[in-house]
């Protein structure tokens, strides 16, 4: 038996678990409309009256930090397709797929409608990456389905407090409900991805360990295809929405307490050496952190065009 037979029957384990998450997930998100919160009264022509960068009302960091996560969110469909593409078609992860995606589409809706009728991006270079961005498209490698568990959990926090983050930056009420809207989303989604985790942890820890382990040593939000991904990326850790320190302490350290990783007992030799790894990681992460904080204190202020 190979590692991704055990994954599919771990999963098929927990199925029962999936489905009342599913369920509890329906109950708890509040459903919201996009066009409810979006300030079309703002909204002109740009046939008549062109873009320009003086019309933006938004920091350029903060522009930056929407603009990024939008184009993130406009890859959904390679998402849907990685989740849905992983499991059975009679499992209940292909009606949470389906379920997910709806949710997630309005994410994109919302902030590209308030961007637009804002003023507060170039809607001609936003189509441009967005074309470029899907064209492109998105994927993840690893065929465990216990993975794509794993990576989910720690993506949908780590989405929920940039979206979250952005907001709180964005110095404006109407990007603020945009943005909580969307981040309360995420964190929905994160609660079912991070719940099933840890069924499937209590099951066969040793396995989770190692998909655990897997995608922290070496995790990428699902972005980094985007135009120019790393200038953006450090103009976002820069202005405090999203950088290393945050993500150590506030997406890595917090989810490895929830599972309860460094308290694990009756592990075998191997997975007590790779819970050893995974709790080596938020320090490393906090030392890679303090470097770039200080190229970036020795680099001086940056000045930004978004």
């Amino acid at each position: 038996m190979n590692v991704t037979t055990e994954s599919f029957e771990l999963v098929s384990s927990v199925e029962s678990e999936v489905s009342r998450l599913m369920t509890q997930h329906r109950e708890r998100r509040q459903h919201w409309y996009a066009h409810d919160v979006v300030p079309w009264e703002l909204g002109r022509s740009f046939r008549d009256e062109p873009w320009d960068e003086s019309q933006a009302t938004l920091s350029p960091e903060v522009r930056t930090a929407l603009q990024l996560n939008l184009l993130t969110e406009d890859n959904l469909p390679y998402y849907h397709a990685k989740i849905s593409g992983a499991f059975s078609t009679d499992s209940p992860m292909i009606e949470w797929s389906r379920l997910w995606t709806a949710e997630e589409g309005q994410h994109s809706i919302a902030i590209r409608d308030y961007l637009l009728a804002s003023r507060n991006c170039d809607p001609a270079l936003l189509e441009d990456e967005r074309l470029e961005t899907v064209t492109k498209g998105w994927w993840y490698d690893s065929p465990c389905p216990v993975e794509v568990f794993v990576y989910t959990s720690v993506q949908e926090l780590a989405t929920r407090i940039s979206h979250r983050n952005a907001g709180v930056k964005a110095d404006c009420p109407i990007a603020h409900e945009v943005m909580s809207r969307v981040a309360a989303d995420e964190n929905h989604h994160f609660l079912f991805y991070r719940g099933v985790t840890t069924a499937m942890l209590s099951e066969a820890p040793g396995l989770v360990l190692d998909a655990i382990h897997r995608v922290l040593a070496d995790f990428r939000m699902p972005g980094t295809g985007i135009p120019n991904f790393n200038r953006r990326a450090v103009a976002v850790a820069r202005a405090g929405i999203y950088n290393l320190r945050i993500h150590a302490e506030q997406v890595v350290r917090p989810i490895l307490r929830h599972w309860g990783i460094g308290i694990l007992q009756g592990l075998d030799a191997k997975a007590s050496e790779i819970q050893e790894k995974i709790m080596a990681i938020p320090d490393a992460l906090i030392v890679q952190a303090e470097a770039f904080e200080a190229r970036l204190a020795r680099r001086g202020p940056a000045t930004l065009r978004a």
